[in-house]
């Protein structure tokens, strides 16, 4: 993978992020068999689930486990035909009661890098005091932590572990990220998704393995913007979230970063800009959503100067969306849904945000070094929930 910096060392405090971009290829292909192998196993637990009308699929995480459950919400509930809410466990441990007010049958999938985070058990163990029959799904990257142990004989639990490769080291989800994502599409989603995989790969493949990527992506760099802005609508918009929050991880807090939808952004969120910004509008696959993505990043053209934003499509075509350095390709993806566009098109915003982290001399693999920011949460308090 060709990066900002040449060839790093563990020295150069970059090579978990730059070895975990880099390698999402390779794991995707390994997810795919792993689903394909637990088949038999997940169609045994999910089946009876989702043949239940009342079932309420809920999709939570904290932090990027959380926006993985966004990316997924549209494209499940639309596959599912059933109700499908994406709600972090932030929010669920906040606040059971209002965010179970439902008591319906309900399959709660636990998307977590580690397990070990305060809320990733807690969230669990809170839906089965408020709910009266809860089933879990739990999705995670490490075998050893308290999640992945917990569930892993329950008789309303399935876990299905990710390669141990994804269990990033960098404090940034990467891989883990993204392999959870495409796990969840692939188990839930069923034979829509064959072969869905592969193709990620290929088009990932060509963004890492392109040293014209990191030229486009130090373009967009080169003036030092003070802030970001990504831009996406429907799964995309999960993405734009999750896009935002790397490049606060990996800088530190140094480069504001904002995501929102695309018909969204225009509604307040635009007085972010300012003649020091760069904005990257993710292109939906879909016709008609694709519409509002290209009226908004028509109208930054107008706002910002050139250079400043870009799109990252499917499209083989430049059309009205740009060209050159301002067009981000996603080859090989024409056709396929936003939910799976996303996790290709994601690569783009961690090598946005690995490169503006080296540029301030930081450390990716640990930008908060005096630790006021963690990998795994710390200085959580967990309260009793008294019926």
């Amino acid at each position: 993978m060709t990066t900002p910096s040449g060839t790093l060392s563990l020295d150069d405090g970059a090579a978990h992020t730059v070895r975990e971009i880099a390698q999402q290829p390779a794991l995707w292909r390994e997810v795919d068999r792993i689903v394909s192998a637990s088949r038999d196993s997940l169609d045994s637990f999910l089946r009876p689930l989702v043949a239940r009308g009342d079932l309420r699929v809920v999709l939570t995480g904290a932090g990027t486990s959380a926006f993985a459950g966004q990316v997924l919400q549209p494209a499940l509930a639309r596959r599912l035909g059933r109700r499908v809410d994406a709600v972090a466990t932030t929010d669920l441990v906040a606040d059971p009661r209002g965010c179970l007010a439902e008591d319906v049958p309900t399959l709660l999938v636990s998307f977590a890098r580690s397990g070990d985070s305060p809320e990733s058990v807690a969230a669990t163990a809170l839906a089965d005091q408020v709910l009266s029959e809860v089933h879990h799904l739990v999705i995670t990257c490490n075998e050893q932590g308290r999640l992945a142990r917990e569930h892993a004989e329950l008789p309303k639990s399935h876990v299905l572990l990710m390669p141990p490769g994804s269990n990033d080291r960098g404090f940034a989800m990467t891989s883990s990220f993204t392999c959870m994502t495409l796990a969840a599409l692939l188990a839930l989603g069923g034979s829509a998704y064959d072969g869905v995989a592969e193709r990620l790969a290929r088009a990932a493949e060509s963004i890492t393995d392109s040293s014209a990527v990191d030229r486009t992506v130090g373009a967009l760099l080169e003036s030092a913007p003070e802030r970001i802005v990504f831009l996406g609508s429907g799964p995309l918009k999960g993405l734009a979230e999750e896009s935002a929050l790397k490049v606060l991880e990996l800088t530190g807090g140094t480069l504001m970063a904002v995501a929102e939808s695309s018909l969204g952004f225009r509604h307040g969120p635009k007085a972010v800009l300012n003649d020091r910004s760069v904005a990257v509008v993710y292109m939906s696959n879909d016709p008609y959503t694709r519409k509002y993505d290209q009226d908004i990043y028509a109208e930054l053209r107008g706002n910002l100067p050139a250079g400043s934003v870009v799109t990252v499509s499917a499209d083989s075509g430049a059309g009205t969306e740009g060209t050159g350095t301002d067009a981000w390709p996603l080859p090989g993806l024409d056709g396929v849904e936003d939910v799976a566009l996303a996790l290709s098109a994601v690569v783009y915003a961690q090598l946005i945000a690995l490169r503006a982290s080296l540029a301030r001399c930081l450390r990716p693999d640990n930008p908060f070094p005096s630790g006021e920011v963690n990998r795994v949460v710390q200085g959580v308090t967990l309260h009793s929930l008294h019926n």
